[in-house]
């Protein structure tokens, strides 16, 4: 691997191998609190029951839960890492403090290469700081695998005179097998690269170089296809089950939906969780004159990184259901790298907005934004998650016999163990969501069920509170699933029970409903015909 040029090396010079351990450290303890906390949301409902079935089965395709044709990376990962550390939850999420360790070097890395140690300081410090990474440092999505393997590729991409097309195919073919829609980046590179191949005729060797990048970031697709041809083999589906496809493609391309989405995923790029703050700074020092300086970032890098972001923010608008930001993470230090190297060429104390902006993102973990959020952007997670574990108490505790009506996730919760939150299954009712239509929709069978656990699915602004996204809500209710959950005393009413317990967090909230009956509806009616 080539150097970095004289004039942008590092004044000391910064292995992997011993920044790995500080960095390991330092996202283990600042999330140590977190280590513990039973499986949330997508980790429940696919990636852990997948990986659970690889590790007890040595099955590729789930079998415990639905297969979406995922690839099987992570899956691999967390059961050989559980070989070693056993199945328990603090070492699914040490796994994972790891994996974010190892992508911050990535970051640390590329900034470096690119600029200087200051600037790769301040780069890992805002990316570890931002909301949606901090809260995603523990979770095992395959978001977080795919981001590190990412971040490592386009560091040897985008380092200055690269030539490391082997090694960053490899990792780029990581990247896709640990999350399919990963293939966006090295495919939006090699577009690139073939813009340079037909713009080099005149240089034969450039043309080589060109033309080996195009390659080595295009056969990425081979791995990746190999898995969708094995897939479809075992079980007759390309990309997962009907309904999967359905959600996540197929019924995304209605065009207003498409232009929403874009909007939703700029915003997600340049404001959410307090990212206003660095975007803001750097439009407002491009208006400050230049200090003399030549441009921070080569040329070569500055094009591959506004084209990643480019691909990655049309691609993100239009392939997946929901809007979840968690798809974006490899793109937040690309963005965070921009803006510093811009402060960087207008300002002489351009580290008083990286002080700024590390404060914004230190307030974003804990103060929620005024719109509608997935709580796995910020520390929200964890107030749903404690909810979840004393509802799921007070049930397995005082109705261990119950059958509950609740949605997902907590049908998943109660009736798996290996999730964390119960020691023995309790039967479930599922229906999709607390709406008023799900809750009367229950209520015409009411023998079927004789406990309901019923929770806040999205953080939303309480009344009375600013509420920057209500004039869009029509439309996130057409197309992005929004849905309003009555409250727990509504239910009640509807389903004709009492509240016997429920609780809030910071805005969150979770309720157990009982209700005065034990008999099935179906013997009813047959008592009543006789």
């Amino acid at each position: 691997m080539r150097s970095t040029p004289a004039h942008r090396r590092a004044p000391a010079d910064f292995s992997a191998g011993l920044l790995f351990p500080l960095f390991f450290a330092a996202v283990y303890l600042t999330h140590v609190t977190l280590l513990r906390l039973p499986y949330f949301w997508d980790e429940a409902g696919y990636y852990i029951p997948a990986a659970w079935d690889f590790f007890r089965t040595g099955s590729l395709i789930p079998q415990s839960t639905l297969t979406n044709a995922h690839p099987p990376l992570p899956s691999i990962l967390l059961a050989a890492w559980w070989h070693l550390s056993g199945y328990v939850v603090s070492g699914t999420r040490t796994l994972v403090v790891m994996v974010t360790a190892t992508a911050l070097v990535a970051v640390f890395y590329l900034a470096r290469a690119l600029r200087n140690v200051s600037t790769a300081i301040v780069a890992v410090l805002l990316t570890a700081l931002y909301p949606v990474w901090f809260a995603q440092s523990t979770l095992a999505h395959a978001d977080i695998f795919a981001a590190a393997f990412t971040l490592w590729a386009l560091a040897l991409y985008l380092e200055p005179d690269a030539d490391n097309q082997i090694l960053a195919s490899g990792l780029f073919s990581f990247a896709a097998l640990s999350k399919e829609t990963a293939i966006v980046t090295p495919l939006a590179l090699a577009a690139l690269e073939f813009f340079y191949y037909l713009r080099s005729r005149t240089s034969p060797p450039q043309r080589r170089s060109h033309a080996l990048w195009i390659v080595s970031l295009v056969s990425p697709l081979i791995p990746l296809a190999s898995w969708y041809a094995y897939h479809h083999h075992r079980t007759g589906f390309i990309f997962g089950n009907p309904e999967f496809l359905r959600y996540n493609a197929t019924a995304n391309l209605d065009p207003l939906r498409v232009l929403l989405s874009m909007w939703h995923r700029l915003l997600h790029l340049t404001t959410h969780m307090n990212l206003y703050v660095p975007v803001v700074c750097t439009i407002a020092v491009l208006f400050i004159p230049l200090k003399g300086e030549p441009p921070i970032l080569p040329r070569r890098a500055l094009n591959g990184i506004l084209m990643v972001l480019f691909v990655n923010w049309l691609a993100f608008s239009i392939l997946g259901g929901a809007l979840l930001t968690r798809y974006l993470l490899p793109m937040y230090p690309l963005v965070l790298l921009l803006c510093i190297t811009t402060w960087q060429r207008h300002l002489t104390r351009w580290w008083a907005l990286a002080l700024l902006t590390a404060a914004a993102f230190l307030a974003g973990i804990w103060i929620n934004p005024p719109y509608v959020f997935s709580p796995e952007d910020n520390l929200t997670y964890r107030d749903m998650i404690a909810l979840h574990q004393q509802a799921v108490s007070v049930i397995a505790n005082r109705y261990p016999q119950a059958t509950v009506l609740t949605a997902w996730p907590a049908s998943a919760e109660l009736s798996r163990p290996e999730l964390g939150y119960i020691r023995q299954p309790i039967k479930t009712v599922s229906i999709q969501n607390f709406t008023f239509d799900q809750i009367a929709l229950a209520a015409q069978d009411p023998g079927a069920y004789d406990t309901a656990l019923l929770f806040s699915t999205k953080w939303v602004p309480p009344p009375g509170h600013l509420d920057l996204g209500r004039l869009g809500r029509y439309f996130d209710k057409k197309y992005f699933d929004f849905h309003h959950d009555i409250s727990p005393e509504e239910a009640a009413l509807l389903l004709r029970g009492e509240v016997v317990w429920q609780a809030q967090r910071n805005g969150e909230w979770a309720a157990v409903l009982r209700f005065p009956r034990a008999v099935n509806a179906s013997f009813i009616q047959n008592a009543t015909a006789r």
